[in-house]
């Protein structure tokens, strides 16, 4: 079916970078070995009551997939299921799951060695897990072919340790080609969109949500302003979503933003309008203007009014070079994408999965 032309976006790929010119061209996943991700829960299991929690290690097994597996071998509805995070399939990835005790007693989990799983630990728990309670994610990448000069490496390195990096959406967001965009905006046109799941439809709007808020920070990026306070901003506490209005930016709150302790923020479109003012409300009241009638879907989709931080810190992150490349470990908060660190050090990268 037709569908209408999207409005002038900026693609991933061309997002301005905050810290100069990349350092090189890589590849990416080309064995999943290559992409490690390991989440950071929010809590301790607490031994005792009617769940599972499972610490499980995946191969080349995506989340959703994972625990159907685990729900297969336990004997229970797969909707009983609980996850913190969505984790990729092309990827070695250590992930927290939880399921109902089964009546049964405690499956052989060994038999899901097949199915690239691996249970390490098995906890009691008191509830299910739930979506976002997670502190955030470790990960350990191999870049393959990268090769840069180790004065430049080290100095990228510093810099991003010291002032974090634009907090973008990343590609994977969008859908393959931008898909989830194209039905998202066919959505908000009227036009005709494919017959699909709640889940299928919540992934296009938050695409929409998310091309909206990467387009005001790439704004912010082009003037150089993505990391420090502007007079009508939202500031966000590192850590949590707490957020507070700049009346005026003094020494202070400088010296805040400076630390990592405090960010500007950017909207997550929904329901009312955002919360910022002055210079800040009307960039972003112009980015909306630019996608007509994507705000006021989503406001009808009964998306509430939220912030998101321009600025995503990244915490101990190394880099070695190795023959073939160069091997990252850095750890992000919850929410945050590798691909945001990954575009401050290269330039368009083959990503093999």
């Amino acid at each position: 079916m037709n569908q209408p032309p999207l409005p002038g976006h900026i693609p991933f790929a061309r997002l301005p970078r905050a810290h100069g010119a990349p350092l090189g061209r890589g590849r990416l996943r080309v064995e999943p070995e290559d992409f490690q991700v390991e989440e950071r829960l929010a809590f301790d299991p607490d031994d005792d009551g009617e769940h599972l929690l499972l610490w499980v290690r995946k191969r080349e097994a995506n989340t959703e997939w994972a625990a159907r597996r685990l729900a297969a071998c336990a004997g229970v509805a797969v909707s009983a299921v609980g996850y913190a995070g969505l984790k990729d399939r092309h990827a070695v990835t250590w992930q927290w799951f939880s399921l109902p005790r089964p009546r049964a007693g405690e499956p052989d989990w060994s038999v899901l060695a097949a199915d690239g799983i691996e249970v390490l630990e098995v906890h009691a728990h008191r509830r299910k897990l739930r979506r976002g309670a997670l502190i955030g994610n470790r990960f350990r990448l191999l870049v393959r072919d990268l090769a840069p000069a180790p004065e430049a490496l080290a100095e990228r390195i510093a810099v991003i340790g010291a002032r974090g990096v634009p907090n973008y959406f990343g590609e994977q967001r969008f859908g393959r080609d931008g898909g989830n965009l194209v039905q998202a905006h066919a959505l908000f046109s009227g036009a005709p969109v494919p017959r699909v799941s709640r889940h299928v439809r919540g992934l296009w709007l938050s695409a929409a949500r998310s091309q909206l808020f990467n387009e005001v920070l790439a704004g912010r990026v082009a003037d150089a302003c993505w990391d420090r306070p502007l007079a009508g901003d939202r500031m966000q506490l590192d850590g949590c979503n707490s957020h507070f209005a700049v009346e005026a930016v003094d020494e202070t709150l400088l010296t805040r933003c400076a630390r990592l302790d405090v960010h500007p923020t950017g909207p997550l479109w929904g329901e009312g309008a955002p919360p910022s003012r002055d210079a800040v409300l009307a960039r972003e009241q112009a980015v909306a203007a630019a996608f007509p009638g994507w705000p006021e879907g989503l406001a009808a989709a009964g998306l509430a009014q939220e912030r998101r931080a321009l600025r995503l810190p990244v915490f101990d992150l190394v880099a070695e070079q190795v023959d073939g490349g160069v091997r990252l470990a850095f750890e992000l908060p919850a929410g945050a994408y590798a691909t945001a660190v990954l575009r401050e050090l290269l330039d368009d990268w083959n990503d093999a999965a």
